[in-house]
C-alpha cells in the first residue's frame, strides 16, 4: 500500500468558520443598524454588567469551584477576569467582524478548555448559560432605559444572531483544545522555524489513544494551532462519488507544503512509511520546514 500523506477531517479554520456562520445567521447591515441603536444604552452600563457577572458567578457552587473561589476570592484573578470581559465587551459592543475578532474568540474557547495560562477549565454549559445571560442583560438594559419597543426587538434579533455567531467560534476552539488532551499516551510534538513563533513553543504534548498514527497526532496539532496550516500544509479538493447521490461531492484534504518533512524518532516519513505509522508513548513526531 502506497504511504499516506494526507490529512482529512480536519476542524474548520476558525476564520472561515467565523465568516460562514455570520453568513448562516444571516449578520448584514439591517442588524448593524438595529444592534447599533441599543449600544449608547448598553455601553453606559457595561462596567455594571462586568462587575455584577463575576458577583453571580462568585455566588453559585458550581462556578465558585470551577474558578477555586470557594473559600475566598483571589483579586488578582478577579481584576485579570474582569479586565479580559471588559475587553470582550468592547469588542462586542463595536459588533467586531474582523478575522482577528475570530482567532480571539477561538482562542477565548481554548481557554475556557483549560489551555488557558491559568489552566482552569470551563465545562460548555456554562460558557451557553453565560452567553445566555449577557443576552438577558442586554434586553433588560434596553427596558430599563425606555427604548421603543421597535428598537428592543430589532436591537435583540441583531445581538441574539452576533452571539449566537461568537458562542460557536469559543465552542470549535474549546472542540479541538480538549481533543488535544484526550488520550492515555503522551506524543511530543516538536515545530521548528516559521512554526515556533506561530505556535509560541518549540514542542507541544499531543495525547492519543493505543492504535493512534502520526496521522492523528498531526491532525490534532493543526486543528488546535489552525495559523501553523498556512505555512506547512496545502489544501487540495478531493471529489467523491456516491452510487446513491445525484452530484460528486468534494472535501478539502491537507498535505505538507513542498520542502517540509514530517518526522517520526528522527525518521523521514517520507522514507519511512508515511503517516500511517502507529505512535507510542514517548514518541517525537517533529516538523522541519525546507533548508533544514
Amino acid at each position: 500500500m502506497e504511504p499516506s500523506f494526507e490529512l482529512s477531517d480536519l476542524a474548520p479554520e476558525p476564520r472561515e468558520e467565523w465568516r460562514r456562520l455570520l453568513r448562516f445567521v444571516g449578520w448584514n447591515h439591517v442588524d448593524d443598524a438595529a444592534a447599533s441603536r441599543s449600544v449608547e444604552t448598553l455601553f453606559r452600563r457595561g462596567p455594571e454588567l462586568v462587575v455584577q457577572t463575576y458577583d453571580y458567578l462568585r455566588q453559585v457552587p458550581e462556578t465558585a469551584a470551577i474558578l477555586g473561589w470557594e473559600q475566598s476570592v483571589d483579586e488578582s484573578h478577579l481584576e485579570e477576569r474582569r479586565r479580559f470581559f471588559t475587553v470582550w465587551l468592547a469588542r462586542t459592543l463595536g459588533m467586531d467582524t474582523s478575522d482577528e475578532f475570530a482567532d480571539y474568540l477561538f482562542r477565548a474557547g481554548k481557554y475556557h478548555a483549560g489551555h488557558g495560562p491559568r489552566r482552569i477549565h470551563t465545562p460548555p454549559e456554562y460558557v451557553i448559560g453565560s452567553m445566555g445571560l449577557v443576552q438577558a442583560a442586554f434586553a433588560r438594559y434596553m427596558l430599563e432605559a425606555g427604548l421603543a419597543a421597535d428598537v428592543i426587538a430589532g436591537a435583540t434579533a441583531a445581538w441574539n444572531k452576533y452571539l449566537a455567531a461568537q458562542l460557536n467560534q469559543m465552542l470549535l476552539g474549546y472542540r479541538v483544545a480538549r481533543d488535544l488532551s484526550r488520550g492515555s499516551r503522551p506524543v511530543r510534538c516538536s515545530v521548528f522555524g516559521r512554526l515556533r513563533p506561530l505556535v509560541g513553543a518549540r514542542e507541544i504534548e499531543v495525547r492519543a489513544e493505543d492504535g493512534a498514527s502520526v496521522t492523528e497526532i498531526l491532525r490534532k496539532f493543526f486543528n488546535n494551532f489552525p495559523q501553523a496550516r498556512a505555512e506547512a500544509l496545502d489544501r487540495v479538493w478531493h471529489s467523491h462519488e456516491k452510487a446513491d447521490a445525484l452530484w460528486t461531492e468534494v472535501a478539502p484534504v491537507y498535505v505538507p507544503r513542498s520542502g517540509w518533512r514530517v518526522l517520526l524518532n528522527g525518521r523521514d516519513l517520507n522514507y519511512a512509511g508515511g503517516f500511517g505509522l502507529p505512535v507510542h508513548e514517548g514518541d517525537e513526531v517533529a516538523l522541519f520546514p525546507p533548508g533544514r
